[in-house]
């Protein structure tokens, strides 16, 4: 995040506090590692998959200190911030193996901490690290990620932006009675506190309606009108964009005054404080992104999500740490970005899925001319609830997934009851995904993307050890993230 979005009292604060990390760090060697996602990519699982596997011994050959046998301790700790909600890790993961069904999403920040005992693979290290490493989990929502962009925009341009964009598109009908309001509103007269709630409202339900399953369009902001917690009916959180008025300064007690002030608060009551407290104090960092889900609902929600990737990269300053900036400015020096639920594909898919969200990345990384130094990309599965089969159809051997659908989900005109498990064909992802954005670009929107079927399955049933012990959750790719992410502080 530049400089310039935060004030000199913000830079003090946050270089006491990553001062004190670092000292702390000096005692207990930690890794800060922020999770997030956008719209629901499956953070809470990814969080619970990576803690199960690394406290039960999984299966994790890319993951090379578990691999070569280096790690000989795994716990959880107390985390550090007693004001921080704990990541309720026990809740998530009993929902997943023992009840078969997907823990709730993630709506406010929580964290948890996991310390890996290990034995350094340099014997001069052996002999100066204490051959420990904790490991913070701070799971934050995707939509406080992409308000940290409104901390460097007025009032006037992000109304200017949002009224824009919400005339575009599938936008246009999502906000038709939003719009109405807010174009049959004078701005300029006395501040009106029904008339505030009113547009508030209406534009809080434009873009729950964009969020919806249906659109899964996922540029958002303000993110706590999607998710208001204690904050909802607060003066803070009942404003909405204006049309903007000539370029003069608004009448004192105007609408648009009030609205701006607002606004303001917004950004010092709510982004700031996430920003100072939590965002600056990471060191690496984990995007998950639902691309599949965005090809089946079509060339807007893909268009969307690129942009999306763009505010969330501009967040970032991917990029080594000097002994200097990492005391007072601290960089998020690896970002990952991983397109979630590749085990809904055929494994013969999973490059083009990886190399599609490559391509989505790097798109976003050259429109705020970000280099790719310290971003990566996979396609995974936190959660691996489908095996691999072919069936034979008209003389032809067909690759399909096997899994059990969710209660309710219907496939062929069949609705099934959460219990039988079933063989679908999932589809095929373009070979070359410059094709596909050739496609989005034409301008035409009934242009036809991959058809990739995005069926929802249950959780996969874990068998039992002699012990009664279960076994580690099965996942893909997994292990080649934890590599990413921290597998070099265990050196």
């Amino acid at each position: 995040m530049p400089p310039s979005l935060t004030s000199f009292s913000d830079d003090a604060r946050i270089a006491l506090d990553n001062l004190a990390d670092r000292a702390s760090g000096l005692i207990n060697p930690t890794v800060r590692l922020g999770v997030t996602g956008l719209s629901r990519s499956g953070k809470t699982v990814f969080i619970s998959s990576l803690v199960h596997n690394l406290l039960h011994g999984g299966r994790l050959p890319l993951f090379e200190p578990a691999q070569s046998g280096r790690v000989s301790a795994v716990r959880l700790e107390q985390q550090p911030d007693d004001a921080v909600p704990r990541f309720q890790y026990e809740d998530h993961i009993r929902s997943l193996v023992k009840d078969r069904v997907w823990p709730d999403s993630t709506r406010a920040i929580s964290e948890l901490r996991i310390t890996l005992e290990y034995q350094s693979a340099s014997a001069w290290n052996r002999l100066f690290s204490p051959g420990r490493l904790s490991i913070d989990i701070v799971d934050y929502p995707g939509e406080w990620l992409l308000d940290l962009p409104l901390l460097g925009k007025d009032y006037r341009a992000f109304s200017e932006e949002t009224i824009a964009l919400a005339g575009t598109g599938i936008r246009a009908e999502l906000s038709r009675d939003w719009l109405a309001l807010t174009h049959a509103t004078d701005v300029n007269a006395p501040a009106d506190e029904m008339r505030a709630r009113d547009l508030a409202t209406s534009f809080a339900d434009y873009l729950k309606a964009c969020k919806a399953d249906e659109r899964s369009l996922s540029t958002l902001p303000p993110g706590r009108f999607l998710l208001p917690g204690d904050l909802d009916g607060s003066p803070a959180l009942t404003f909405a964009p204006l049309t903007p008025p000539p370029e003069t300064k608004p009448q004192k007690g105007s609408l648009w005054a009030m609205m701006e002030r607002r606004y303001e608060a917004y950004k010092s009551v709510v982004v700031k404080p996430f920003f100072r407290e939590h965002f600056a104090r990471l060191d690496r960092q984990i995007v998950l992104v639902d691309a599949l889900q965005a090809i089946n609902r079509g060339p807007e929600a893909v268009q969307d999500l690129e942009r999306a990737l763009t505010d969330v990269l501009a967040c970032f300053r991917p990029g080594t740490n000097s002994w200097l900036s990492s005391l007072l400015g601290r960089r998020i020096d690896r970002v990952l970005v991983a397109a979630t639920k590749a085990d809904h594909l055929h494994h013969e898919s999973h490059d083009r899925l990886d190399a599609l969200t490559r391509r989505l990345v790097d798109r976003a990384a050259h429109r705020i001319g970000m280099a790719g130094a310290g971003i990566d990309v996979m396609a995974l599965a936190s959660v691996r609830a489908t095996r691999e089969a072919t069936v034979k159809r008209g003389g032809h051997e067909l690759p399909v997934i096997v899994g059990t659908p969710m209660e309710g989900e219907t496939i062929g005109g069949e609705c099934f009851d959460g219990l039988e498990k079933t063989a679908i064909f999932p589809g095929d992802l373009p070979e070359d995904p410059e094709s596909l954005f050739e496609r989005i670009e034409s301008g035409d929107r009934d242009v036809a993307l991959p058809d990739v079927s995005v069926v929802r399955f249950r959780p996969p049933h874990l068998e039992e050890t002699g012990g009664g012990i279960k076994l580690s959750v099965p996942h893909i790719r997994l292990d080649r993230a934890m590599q990413f992410l921290f597998g070099d502080r265990l050196t």
